[in-house]
């Protein structure tokens, strides 16, 4: 039987200054589920205290006397692979995000942090951290596959977790792009693919130039090697490695979909995650994305068209036999006054939401013309908080699907439509 002490989320808490540390170990005691194991009072201290009790998550104060948050990140990882480290920080810049990224940090929170986004973000890591724990286990010799550790390396297949909408314009390219940042860790590499090939955005977002796409993998689709397509994808300075779209609507006609399945699954094997942002159209190139998909997340917003165009989603995926368990449903730009609640659009459509995106323009706004994603920069707001509910309900819904042992498709899915 399982230990309940397991079931614990082992918290340490770093920071020079003694008030902080008491008030943030203040905000967890009271949380059944969370463990603070150790408090330090420097990078140095941490390290060692980290080797010694092998916290699940770590809350990692920047500017320390012996040791900076940074340089204690990098050392902590090293020597402990699964702790999910979180810096706390009043410095906010980008370089800052950048460096912490880098170093091998999961998320970064400003100082001083509300209770809440606090909590939430302990939770969502957590089940990152549980499940590096168990592939390290595994490695020493008591468990079952050892885990993806980069673009050149081969490991057990990764997820690919495919962002569609039958409506264009409800943000999923945005939602896309703020999950695999958040995916994305020094144990979990993670790569954002861009299917849709007329007209993608997810290079735009991150304020990434496209020398390179699509396209340029497609024509060499015989010699795909790591060196080749290490070149090809783009790095965000997050860390994150992007596929874009051609940099021209009609450089599309020269990708089918044999190659994008080619791809794709070649990525599945040299990454933890591959997330793709998919084009609205159902054609052979989304059906394509489809079959090789771990999880469909389907987003709509709480307007009438939308609405209308995710109940026919629903009946497709039905006629193409994709199991309703590898499906989430995401209302996103939810809004009190738009007169449409949640509730009411899962009665209407029969189906569960799994998650919920409050309206947030600004937030959005400036995330996009920034190339920074929320779930970095803005952490405290609205939009943010809900990216965050999602991103922990797909790595739940991931973790459950592998347990109950369905990862492993025998059969394709029937497919509607294909190029002759």
């Amino acid at each position: 039987m399982q230990d309940a002490a397991d079931d614990l989320i082992r918290v340490m808490i770093v920071d020079d200054i003694a008030e902080t540390r008491e008030n943030i170990r203040k905000l967890l005691q009271f949380e059944p589920d969370i463990e603070v194991v150790g408090a330090a009072r420097s990078g140095q201290e941490a390290l060692e205290m980290a080797r010694e009790t092998e916290p699940d998550i770590v809350l990692m104060d920047i500017n320390m006397p012996d040791m900076d948050g940074i340089t204690a990140t990098e050392a902590i990882k090293r020597d402990v692979r699964f702790a999910q480290i979180v810096i706390l920080s009043v410095q906010a810049e980008a370089d800052y995000l950048r460096k912490a990224m880098r170093a091998g940090a999961s998320d970064f929170i400003a100082k001083p942090p509300s209770g809440d986004e606090l909590i939430g973000t302990i939770r969502s890591l957590a089940v990152e951290a549980k499940r590096s724990k168990g592939e390290q286990k595994i490695l020493e010799g008591t468990g079952p596959l050892p885990p993806i550790v980069g673009p050149g390396r081969i490991g057990p297949e990764g997820k690919l977790i495919a962002v569609y909408s039958a409506k264009g314009g409800v943000g999923c390219t945005i939602i896309a792009t703020n999950l695999a940042v958040g995916l994305d860790t020094a144990d979990t590499p993670t790569v954002l693919v861009d299917t849709a090939l007329q007209f993608g955005d997810v290079a735009v977002c991150l304020n990434l130039q496209s020398k390179n796409s699509f396209v340029d993998l497609s024509s060499r689709i015989d010699e795909l090697e790591v060196d080749i397509v290490d070149e090809v994808l783009l790095q965000h300075d997050s860390g994150l490695r992007v596929l874009a779209a051609p940099p021209r609507p009609e450089m599309a006609d020269e990708i089918n979909a044999n190659q994008v399945r080619t791809i794709l699954q070649y990525l599945k094997n040299h990454f933890a995650y591959v997330v793709v942002d998919t084009g609205s159209t159902m054609d052979d190139i989304t059906l394509t994305v489809l079959d090789l998909a771990d999880l469909l997340v389907s987003v709509a917003t709480p307007e009438i068209p939308a609405i209308k165009d995710a109940r026919l989603l629903f009946d497709l995926l039905s006629v193409l036999e994709f199991p309703k368990e590898d499906t989430m449903f995401v209302l996103n730009k939810m809004d009190r006054r738009s007169g449409i609640t949640a509730s009411a659009i899962a009665e209407n459509l029969k189906c569960t939401v799994d998650g919920e995106i409050p309206f947030d323009e600004r937030t959005v706004t400036t995330s996009v013309n920034r190339g920074i994603p929320f779930l970095i920069a803005d952490k405290g707001q609205p939009a943010a908080k809900g990216m965050l509910e999602v991103l922990g309900a797909v790595k739940q819904r991931l973790v459950e699907r592998a347990e109950a042992g369905t990862e492993e498709r025998e059969t394709e899915r029937p497919r509607l439509f294909s190029r002759a």
